[in-house]
Formats: C-alpha cells, structure tokens, sequence
C-alpha cells in the first residue's frame, strides 16, 4: 500500500512584505511600516515563490489593505501569485484607512468552517484563525493559526484560550508565540491539551543570524513531525518555518 504523502506546512511572518538584513534596517526602513514602499511587491513576489510548495501557509504580519501597503492585501496577493485558490485572514488591529493589521492563511484544500478568534490580552489586537480542512493526507484538521503578544502574563492566556479550542481535535498550533519551545511545553494548559512544540524547534529570529525559536509548530498527540527546517528565505526578520506532517504511527 502507497503511504499518505504528509502535510506540507509553513508558518511565515512576512514583517509586512518588508525585507530586513539587519538590525539597522529597523531604523532606516522605519518608514516603510507607515508609507508605501516600492520594493514591496517584489518582496512579495520571493515570498510567494517561497510559499508555492506547501499545503498550508500560516502568515503573520500581514495587512488587509491600507494607505500604507497601497491599499494591497497582502495575503491575497500571495495567495494569487503562490497559486493557491484559499485563503483568508482576519484584521486584528483596524486603524483604517492607514493601516490595516491582519494574519491569514493560505490553503490547497477548501476549508469545511472558518472562525475568527479575539485572543485575550492585556492590549487588544491579537487574535487567532480557526480553520477546519478535511485533508487528503491527514483527514479531519483543525489548524489554529495565531500571532501571540510579548507580554508573558498576556501570551499565557492566549495560549490558555487556543488549547482549550483544540483539545479534543486532531488539530495544529502555529503561528509567531513569541516564546520558545521550552516555555511552551511547561505551560499547563497546552500540556492538558495534548500540544506538542517541535523538539527541537529551528531558530527562526534574526533571519540573519536566527538565535531564538519564536515561530513555533504544536500538535495534537495523533499527529508527528516528519521533518521541520527553517528555509534560507532573507526576506522579512524572521525566516520561515517548515514542517512535515503525518499521522501519528
């Protein structure tokens, strides 16, 4: 019998298109997270390219549509050029029409049921996306895609809310946690759950010297890590994250 191919993941933050080589490019470029900037789109273009191979594509730091991208959105025009017909997103912080913040997704499979999530938080304005796929190589899916705050007391409720929407499912935790697999793996709530962070979990921060595991993968305990690799895409401030999904044996 012919083994199921696995699940192809990425979890992207795309730092709004923006390509970053170093901690100087804060400064200098600084004005490009407020004004349209002409290098934008053929930053885009890499990134698409880098996308095109996978299944699913978790985006964080995206923008809707706005003054300052434009009035692009971004995970639309990713999805066209990548070559996926799903995709989605929700605004997490709305200050229209300047700027529009969002995470999204991009998908092969149409999703059976989406849901937006307002994540709690001692500042507004994150949030997660649930997406349901009946997959052709994992089945029934549940993929929580999310963006979690700096703040430790606040990122530990968000993570509280998202395992209690996953437990029970066959379901993946992705996103930008700002933290590190290690805290991830003490936290109560996800152990409960069943999430799992990759172990060990590629550096993705810096992309140019990548030192701290921020973006991060979770599964539930009937799913495993074939493989899991940053790629070396110098495209945004941090590098993207792959990973092979299958079954759990």
């Amino acid at each position: 019998m012919k083994a199921a191919k696995p699940f192809r993941l990425l979890s992207y933050n795309i730092q709004l298109g923006l390509r970053t080589e170093h901690y100087g490019h804060y400064v200098t470029g600084a004005w490009r997270h407020a004004l349209p900037a002409r290098t934008r789109r053929a930053n885009l273009l890499r990134m698409a390219a880098v996308m095109r191979g996978y299944d699913f594509v978790a985006i964080q730091e995206a923008d809707a549509g706005s003054l300052r991208t434009g009035q692009l959105n971004l995970v639309e025009f990713l999805a066209e050029h990548a070559g996926f017909k799903y995709c989605g997103l929700t605004v997490t912080r709305d200050f229209a029409p300047f700027a529009r913040f969002c995470l999204g997704y991009l998908s092969r499979t149409a999703p059976v049921h989406v849901v937006a999530h307002s994540l709690p938080g001692r500042v507004p304005g994150r949030g997660a996306l649930e997406v349901d796929l009946d997959s052709e190589a994992l089945g029934g899916l549940t993929m929580l895609v999310t963006h979690l705050s700096l703040g430790r007391d606040s990122r530990a409720r968000q993570l509280g809310y998202l395992a209690a929407a996953a437990r029970g499912r066959r379901a993946v935790l992705v996103g930008d946690m700002n933290a590190g697999a290690e805290r991830l793996a003490r936290h109560p709530a996800l152990h409960v759950a069943g999430l799992r962070p990759l172990s060990p979990a590629p550096p993705t921060f810096p992309s140019w010297r990548p030192r701290r595991a921020l973006d991060q993968v979770l599964l539930s305990p009937d799913l495993r890590a074939l493989s899991a690799q940053t790629l070396p895409a110098l495209l945004s401030d941090h590098l993207p994250l792959a990973v092979e999904v299958a079954r759990a044996a």
